[in-house]
């Protein structure tokens, strides 16, 4: 008997959608194939159809998977605190994050380079300004037009840093650059 036949539904979407976040991660949106995550799923091509309709439906899902979960990252990290405090330790979860499942990372980029499709942009702009509105609540006087800014800059450059493996493998140009955030809680900046 098939282990996914044993499985409700609500169990084989999220048996979907981990296979999906894994396969848009490593491939992209063009270059995934719902044939290849319904395998991995454990269930069949059309299946995947019935739960999310199209290929497309099934990426903007995964997306908001990953926003979710950078969302409840930043929340519990920042718990009770609030200012560069609360700042600092989202930004040293969220880069715990990203180094433990990498997945979350690639689906990310793979979502920016997938903008071009009105649903992925709408999906995308809203879980970053989500991400934005939670940082503005949570920073409180830390959390003025520049600060915020600066904070998601140097997020974005540890983006890239960590999408070269510079975070894992590093380099003597991108030590540099991480070294070179100034001494305020920055997005993962500090030593962990």
């Amino acid at each position: 008997m098939n282990p996914a036949s044993r499985s409700t539904a609500a169990e084989r979407r999220e048996h979907l959608l981990d296979a999906a976040m894994t396969e848009f991660a490593q491939l992209g949106y063009a270059g995934s194939s719902t044939e290849r995550i319904a395998a991995a799923a454990g269930i069949s091509q059309s299946y995947v159809f019935r739960l999310c309709g199209s290929k497309l439906e099934l990426f903007v899902a995964a997306l908001d998977r990953c926003h979710e979960r950078a969302i409840d990252t930043f929340r519990n990290a920042a718990g009770d605190l609030r200012g560069e405090d609360a700042l600092l330790a989202i930004g040293i979860a969220y880069r715990d994050q990203i180094l433990a499942d990498p997945r979350l990372l690639r689906l990310q980029m793979a979502g920016y380079s997938a903008c071009h499709e009105p649903a992925v942009r709408n999906s995308m702009r809203d879980g970053f300004g989500e991400l934005v509105q939670l940082v503005y609540s949570i920073g409180g006087d830390a959390a003025d037009d520049e600060r915020v800014a600066r904070f998601f800059a140097k997020g974005m450059l540890l983006n890239i840093l960590s999408s070269l493996g510079v975070m894992t493998d590093p380099t003597d140009w991108g030590m540099r650059l991480i070294n070179g955030c100034d001494s305020r809680p920055t997005l993962g900046c500090e030593p962990g």
